[in-house]
Formats: structure tokens, sequence, C-alpha cells
């Protein structure tokens, strides 16, 4: 088995691939950017099952900073790099975002290389493939690129676009021996470790809280959690991947964000009595927009339905993703049970 460093260890994706790494028998490496974090961590991956807790370890480091990252990759086969700052709609200043996904990709990139590390797999997403582009008639491959300033592309789409082409120039350039590739994963559901909700499980949360009075006319590309975090780490080691990147999808075509709130009622029953019925008008979200910038990349995708290949990760990967819909209902059920909804 391999050791592995895994970036991010607190985030809701990495849970899942270090319970699935130590699961599978690798050790593991995490990084935090304060060990303050560490028995939170270790409490959520014990309750999630992980049992060789001494498998596991954890070192500081900060996007932002050089300090730690060499200790980080000292040893380590593989990095699984996840850590990226997450924020939708406006900032003061963009390069909050940007600089930490970018720069810090860069860092890890860097240190994995002096480091003698074999592959980096490195998380980006769907907003660097599949936005900005306007309503195409077009299925979306790995060869698509979003424009940086594309309609509905947001500050965390510009960071995901910026950090992904830095990484493979840096590769191209001073990448030496180093492979890498990278993980683009659609709209990510499933299972919630702690008490954190993070992505497009808030759409979950906020439907069984009552928070969401309607659903605008919206279609989202889903994929489980589990399975995402399943691509990460056959990328490590799959034999065709080094110098490619991954779409991570179910192959269903996205659903609308109504057959969400359908779907969680019929699951859920009386845990699911808030979730809204009723559709939310294209105009008041298109006026919404204007005020509220979070609401661009909605009004910018209203009524597109868009289609995604995802041929490449179950012919290279091997990765046979479940439907969204059990994607839809763990996360709901999760939430329930930990308290987190309704």
């Amino acid at each position: 088995m391999s050791h592995v460093l895994v970036t991010g260890g607190s985030g809701f994706i990495a849970g899942h691939v270090i319970t699935q790494l130590l699961d599978q028998g690798h050790t593991v490496r995490s990084t935090l950017r304060s060990l303050r974090k560490e028995d939170a961590v270790r409490s959520v991956l014990r309750d999630a099952g992980v049992t060789r807790d001494q498998a596991l370890s954890f070192v500081a480091a900060d996007l932002m900073k050089d300090a730690g990252w060499a200790e980080a990759v000292t040893g380590a086969d593989y990095v699984i790099h996840l850590a990226s700052p997450i924020h939708a709609g406006k900032v003061r200043d963009e390069d909050e975002v940007i600089a930490p996904a970018r720069d810090g990709a860069l860092r890890v990139l860097r240190a994995a290389r002096n480091a003698g590390v074999r592959r980096v797999v490195l998380t980006s997403a769907f907003h660097a493939v599949g936005f900005g582009h306007g309503h195409i008639d077009h299925v979306f491959t790995e060869e698509d690129w979003s424009p940086l300033n594309g309609p509905g592309v947001d500050v965390y789409g510009r960071s995901k676009i910026l950090a992904e082409k830095a990484a493979w120039d840096f590769i191209a350039r001073q990448g030496n021996k180093l492979e890498l590739t990278t993980i683009l994963p659609v709209a990510v559901m499933g299972p919630v470790m702690g008490e954190d909700v993070s992505g497009a499980n808030h759409i979950v949360q906020h439907s069984l809280n009552g928070q969401m009075p309607g659903y605008p006319n919206m279609f989202v590309p889903i994929v489980d959690v589990r399975d995402v975090a399943a691509a990460h780490i056959e990328a490590m080691t799959a034999p065709g991947a080094a110098g490619e990147r991954f779409l991570i999808g179910t192959g269903e075509p996205a659903i609308a964000m109504k057959e969400i709130g359908a779907i969680l009622k019929q699951e859920l029953g009386e845990k699911a009595t808030k979730v809204p019925t009723r559709s939310i008008p294209n105009f008041v979200v298109r006026l919404t927009a204007l005020f509220r910038d979070e609401f661009k990349s909605v009004a910018a995708d209203l009524g597109y339905v868009k289609r995604v290949s995802v041929d490449k990760s179950r012919t290279v990967l091997g990765i046979t993703p479940r439907p969204a819909r059990e994607a839809i209902v763990a996360a709901g059920r999760s939430m329930v049970n930990r308290g987190l909804a309704n």
C-alpha cells in the first residue's frame, strides 16, 4: 500500500477520500491550516467508521504560505490536492479566492516535485469546463475550457479555471518527472460527515429547512461524493490517467431543481414537509440577479440542460457512479439524522 498526502483534510470530499484510502490499507497524511482542528477531524472520521486511526497523521500547512509543505510531502508516493477556497457571489477582492487556489496548487506541485512524488491528483471542477458558454447545443468533454468572463462564471469558477491552467503549465515547464491528473466533478452531493454542509448539498439542506421558497428553472448535473472520492483514488495509479483531465458525473441528464425537491418528498416523507413545490418565474430570478451576485450564475443557465460526457472516467478509471437520486437521498437522510435539516 502507498503513503498518500491529502490536502484540506477537514473538507467534504476530503473526508470521504481519507476514509476510502484508510479502508483500502493506505497510510494517509493530511494537511490542516491549524492542528487545533485535528481532534475534531479525527472525531468526524471515527464517526464515519474509520478504525485505522494509527495510519492517519496530520500536518499544518496553509495554501498561502510555504511553511509546512516540505514536511507534508516527505515520503509521500502520491498527493491528492483537494484544498481550495469556496466562495460564491461577489467578493471585495477576487484575489482573496483566486490566489489561494492558484498559488496553493503551485506550492503543492513544487513541493511534490522536489520530494519525488509520483503523481498529484488535483481537484478541479465542472466550472472549469461547462460554464460561461451560453446555451449551446454541445456535449461537454474534457477538451472544453470555460471562458474566464463568460455568462454565469463567478469568482469560484475563475479560481478553478486559473488554478487548473496554472497547474498544467507548471507540469509542462517545471514538472520534471512529476505526473498530474485533474478531477472535474459536476455538482457534488451525498452523505454529510460531521456538522458542515458544503457545495451542492446546500440545495438539499435549504430545501429541507424551508429556506428555499421555490425552485428556479435550473437543471443540475449531480454526482455522489463517494464516487468522486473513488475517482480520485483510482486516478492515483491508473496507468492511463497521467496527464489527463476527468469529468466525473453519472452520465444521466441534469436534474431539474424542482425534481430534487420531489425526490426528497418521496423518499423522506414527513421529514420533508418543508420542501417547496412551487417554481420561481424566470423574470424573478433575472431581476434578483441584478442586485445579488450569487444569483447571476443561476440566471445565466435558466432552462438550460447541460450534457456531460463521462465516457473517459468510465473507461480509464473504471468508475460506475451511483444514480443522482441516490446521492440526493443520502444527503437528505444524513442531514436529518445529524439534526442539520428539518
